[in-house]
């Protein structure tokens, strides 16, 4: 599979810039709102956005089941932000109603570097990627606060977990997809090519 096709969950979130990193990694990307688009894709990318609101337009569009239905079936996905939110099992503190997708052994804190006017950048050292330090934007970022015995951490900032991956599920607290480097992009495609 030399370009697979990877969909961007298309409800919430920086959808665009995830498209331009994906294809900038060699993927087919295409933006995926509906569980049809979603049967048409290897993989997966959850944008960064607002995570309750996700949840609800996940739920209204009806893509909640058939997501967590091919993220159990082993479908690669990788959640940026409020994408993590989305893959892991717990909430530490869940806003009313609000659901994940799963696919992740982690709790998660919500808006853990604090609110958006407190939003940073940092070099973030992230294991199984080559090349230095990637670039990553912190916007009222949440982080992992524990993980299960499956879960790989990948990377932390200032003690916090920050990036993991799970069989074919990875995160990230921080946005690569606003800085132009590609890199956690590319590691994403490999997984959904090593997976196919």
């Amino acid at each position: 599979m030399s370009n697979p096709v990877i969909g961007v969950l298309s409800l919430q979130g920086d959808v665009r810039e995830h498209l331009i990193s994906l294809a900038a990694a060699d993927a087919t990307a295409r933006e995926v709102r509906r569980p049809e688009e979603l049967a048409e894709v290897d993989g997966l990318v959850i944008p960064g956005g607002e995570s309750t609101t996700i949840s609800k337009l996940a739920t209204l569009f009806g893509m909640m089941e058939p997501l967590r239905e091919r993220i159990a079936a082993g479908m690669p996905v990788y959640g940026t932000c409020a994408g993590l939110i989305m893959l892991a099992d717990k909430i530490l503190d869940p806003r009313s109603g609000q659901e994940t997708f799963g696919g992740i052994d982690m709790i998660v804190r919500r808006n853990a570097f604090g609110r958006q006017n407190e939003s940073f950048e940092a070099s973030v050292a992230v294991e199984g990627v080559e090349g230095g330090p990637v670039e990553g934007v912190f916007i009222r970022a949440p982080w992992v606060e524990s993980t299960g015995a499956q879960v790989e951490i990948l990377a932390e900032h200032e003690g916090h977990i920050v990036a993991v991956r799970q069989a074919n599920a990875l995160a990230t607290s921080f946005h690569p997809e606003l800085t132009g480097d590609h890199r956690m992009h590319a590691l994403f495609v490999e997984m959904v090519r090593a997976a196919a």
